[in-house]
């Protein structure tokens, strides 16, 4: 039931901002689940012995999302800037030792992971409107959905064990099968232009990528010890545990929404 509830407030919130208010608003929504999916993120390094200065971490997290969700800077002059930030972070933080080269990769991949993924998210609110956020987001639910059901009604072979027992290969189809569909009917009536072969491979591609960002921050969890990145959502856990698929699916359909809808 605490499930149920905190979806039916975060949901509702979510799809509202996006819906009824400017870009700027989503952009805002993107760069406060940054913080928090950041927070999340540096607690699970450190778990792992990836110890990282936080504050300039995160502020590199958060610049990278505004700048790639404001089309402030193009993408590769937030990465090479992210990678400038990283090293002279580095040099100025840290002391020489075997802690080196694990905290600035996880400095690294939290801006690769985080700020780029949930700006390119923004992003797609002020290229292809509300209406592709929106499809985005019923994508993703609707593959969530059919992983579970589909798992629970058929599901004998593990996807990942080692990663995530409960997560089978037919729970896995279920979530390509529907979740494809669900996209590639959206798309076909918001991107009218677009192939249909190329709305069929994007749409694939889009929820088997949310399927491995869901299975990443399972393997960083599984890895770290933990069951939730956070006790922060009651009955989902933390932020990060709720955008995993996202930060993956989102950049692969940033990228189609930004250059193939015309194709």
């Amino acid at each position: 039931m605490t499930r149920i509830l905190s979806a039916l407030l975060l949901i509702p919130l979510v799809l509202g901002v996006v819906w009824f208010l400017p870009p700027v608003a989503t952009l805002v929504l993107a760069a406060v689940a940054s913080v928090l999916a950041f927070i999340e993120y540096a607690a699970i390094a450190a778990a792992l012995g990836a110890r990282m200065p936080r504050l300039p971490v995160g502020a590199a997290v958060v610049a990278a999302c505004v700048a790639v969700g404001s089309g402030a800077l193009p993408l590769d002059a937030v990465l090479l800037l992210a990678v400038l930030i990283v090293g002279a972070v580095s040099v100025l933080t840290s002391i020489p030792g075997p802690g080196v080269l694990p905290g600035a990769g996880a400095a690294a991949l939290a801006v690769l992971y985080l700020g780029v993924p949930l700006g390119a998210i923004a992003a797609i609110r002020t290229i292809g409107g509300r209406e592709a956020v929106l499809l985005l987001v019923v994508t993703i639910i609707v593959s969530d959905s059919a992983q579970y059901y589909t798992g629970r009604a058929f599901g004998k072979s593990p996807l990942a064990s080692a990663i995530s027992p409960k997560k089978t290969r037919e729970g896995a189809i279920g979530g390509v099968v529907f979740g494809s569909l669900a996209m590639l009917a959206g798309a076909i009536l918001i991107f009218p232009a677009a192939h249909p072969a190329v709305l069929a491979l994007m749409a694939i591609l889009v929820v088997c990528l949310g399927i491995i960002g869901d299975l990443f921050e399972s393997l960083l969890k599984r890895s770290a010890g933990v069951k939730d990145s956070s006790g922060l959502i009651p009955g989902h856990g933390g932020v990060l545990d709720r955008i995993d698929s996202w930060l993956f699916a989102g950049p692969m359909f940033y990228l189609f929404v930004r250059y193939l809808q015309g194709a």
